[in-house]
């Protein structure tokens, strides 16, 4: 990792993060990931310091995601295949549980892409608020992943079955339809985030910080602009997507014969089979248990998919040859059954995510 890839700043009484890769949109690699832990564990024992804010650097991204060629890279030889990234998975969750738990205030400026590891290092902050060119999505089993970096935890709490359609269909919600599907607390322009960053600077640390934070980003904040399909979708996305199994969903999207619904089907149908079988269990049993079971139940399924071929093809198609004409395997649903994907969620004993 170069020095700049993870810019850390004392602002004030701020701690401040640049994720600072604009050329790759911001992907977190491993070590940025790791130096950010270290940061935050600094930052937490620093009375000094009332809050921490992340953002991305340039005018694109917040953070598109994890740093997925090197993962490739890394896994893709030899028998051994995944096991290479294991590592770096325990450790991104556990930065994930750590933002997810700390103790300051954590306002995550989620302008631009945010996606996969950028979802990660923002949705679980305290705060999280929305640009003018904000663009959540979780588009992983269209690379042959499942929505992980907390998707077990925070998809089945979206509203309605929103989550449930994020996660299958990989759909992008942009600023108006992020802040309504609560991925966003509140927007604040783009062009006034220096503002909000130079007030949350000079907030005093102590008991009363959140408070105070709260407040100057409420003197910022305005209504969310611009269009809302998603949120215009719910009535359907709701109907749709309240299904006890994949193909229960698939039906009902087929038996409706209108345009949007057919769209939603062929998005699914084009997905790894195998990783839109452990999407839809994956949020069905997330919505029953805590943060850091969801977190654990990840990183089973994390080693789980870097085993298996989809990855490593999903991942030529669509980032290495672009052709976006993966051939995955198992290729069709019927194929991909509960009892194939069982072997992802099962218990890892002495190997199991230490948080």
């Amino acid at each position: 990792m170069s020095d700049a890839d993870i810019l850390f700043e004392r602002y004030g009484s701020l701690g401040l993060v640049t994720l600072n890769r604009p050329g790759a949109l911001n992907a977190l690699t491993h070590a940025m990931a790791l130096a950010l832990e270290g940061q935050l564990d600094a930052w937490r024992a620093d009375a000094s310091i009332a809050a921490v804010a992340i953002r991305g650097a340039g005018d694109k991204a917040f953070c598109a995601g994890g740093d997925i060629r090197a993962l490739y890279e890394a896994g893709r030889p030899g028998g051994d295949r995944g096991a290479a990234n294991f590592q770096f998975y325990a450790d991104e969750y556990r930065v994930n549980t750590k933002i997810k738990t700390y103790p300051k205030p954590y306002v995550a400026l989620m302008d631009g892409i945010v996606m996969g590891g950028g979802v990660g290092v923002s949705i679980h902050g305290s705060r999280r608020i929305a640009g003018d060119r904000t663009l959540f999505a979780m588009p992983e089993t269209g690379i042959g992943l499942f929505p992980d970096v907390g998707g077990t935890f925070f998809l089945p709490r979206m509203p309605g079955q929103t989550g449930m359609f994020a996660g299958l269909t990989g759909a992008r919600f942009k600023t108006a339809d992020a802040v309504a599907a609560g991925v966003c607390d509140t927007y604040v322009e783009s062009a006034r985030h220096a503002a909000l960053i130079e007030a949350l600077a000079a907030i005093e640390p102590g008991s009363g910080a959140p408070a105070a934070l709260d407040e100057a980003i409420a003197a910022l904040a305005t209504l969310a602009p611009g269009e809302t399909p998603v949120a215009d979708a719910r009535p359907m996305i709701d109907r749709f997507f309240a299904g006890d199994s994949v193909e229960q969903i698939l039906d009902a999207l087929d038996a409706d014969g209108g345009d949007w619904a057919a769209g939603q089907a062929a998005l699914i149908r084009s997905k790894s089979p195998t990783c839109t079988r452990i999407a839809f269990r994956q949020i069905r049993e997330g919505a029953k248990l805590g943060f850091e079971d969801c977190m654990r139940l990840e990183y089973r399924l994390a080693r789980f998919c870097m085993m298996q071929p989809d990855f490593y093809e999903g991942v030529r198609a669509v980032i290495i040859d672009k052709d976006n004409a993966p051939k995955w395997s198992p290729a069709t649903l019927a194929e991909a059954d509960d009892a194939h994907v069982a072997p992802g969620f099962a218990p890892l004993g002495r190997d199991e995510l230490v948080l």
